[in-house]
């Protein structure tokens, strides 16, 4: 296991293209639900406790090798919303081209090409995490990081709010996103023998409703 790739694949300028979504984030400012770093707080531990957990649990699965069909299966029963089903599977299928040419295996090829239009983002982040040698938890702590940081990220752009109440916010969050990627990897270990339903499911679903809201928009900054 090497921690320095799990340095590389937790970092924000990894070419997955993480950096096009918000995260509802630019829904959520429109909406005025997010003004200021405190709302940002409250915005980003609800993404964390259920997108986040949902999320470190595909990875954390994924790393342990469960079926990726199943997971994806399983991530698009998780998510009822039509445009955050499509933004998982274009994360997917651009983390799935990064992994494949940092991280060149035969695992990766083959979800290529059972996927070509993208299997749901956790799930790749997952076999990404498991060709870089990363265990279960590094996977999960990953994708729980990537739930938050995004909002957190974009609000700076959308709020011109200052990066080091946003970098705060994240920090504050750290004890929580442990305990987080903590419940995921346990969930995660169950799949083998109970089978996807092991996952969490916990919902937001504000978050789907605004997501269909944010896709129909003429103008956006944010791809979600």
């Amino acid at each position: 296991m090497s921690r320095a790739a799990l340095l590389v694949l937790a970092d924000g300028r990894f070419p997955a293209g993480g950096h096009a979504h918000s995260g509802g984030a630019e829904a959520a400012v429109k909406a005025g639900r997010i003004t200021d770093a405190a709302s940002l707080e409250d915005f980003c531990r609800g993404r964390l406790h259920t997108a986040g957990l949902v999320a470190g649990a595909l990875a954390a699965a994924a790393v342990l090798g469960a079926d990726p069909a199943v997971l994806d299966a399983a991530a698009d029963a998780r998510t009822p919303s039509p445009a955050l089903r499509a933004a998982a599977r274009r994360l997917g299928r651009q983390l799935l081209r990064a992994a494949r040419a940092t991280w060149p295996s035969a695992e990766l090829d083959a979800v290529a090409g059972r996927f070509p239009k993208g299997a749901h983002q956790p799930v790749v982040l997952g076999l990404a995490a498991r060709a870089a040698g990363l265990g279960p938890e590094d996977a999960a702590h990953c994708a729980a990081y990537e739930s938050v940081s995004g909002p957190a990220t974009a609000t700076v752009r959308l709020l011109s709010l200052d990066p080091f109440d946003a970098t705060g916010v994240l920090a504050r969050l750290a004890p929580e996103l442990d305990r987080v990627a903590d419940t995921a990897v346990e969930a995660a270990r169950r799949v083998a023998d109970e089978g996807a339903d092991a996952l969490p499911a916990a919902s937001a679903p504000l978050l789907e409703v605004m997501a269909e809201a944010h896709a129909a928009w003429p103008v956006r900054l944010f791809a979600s």
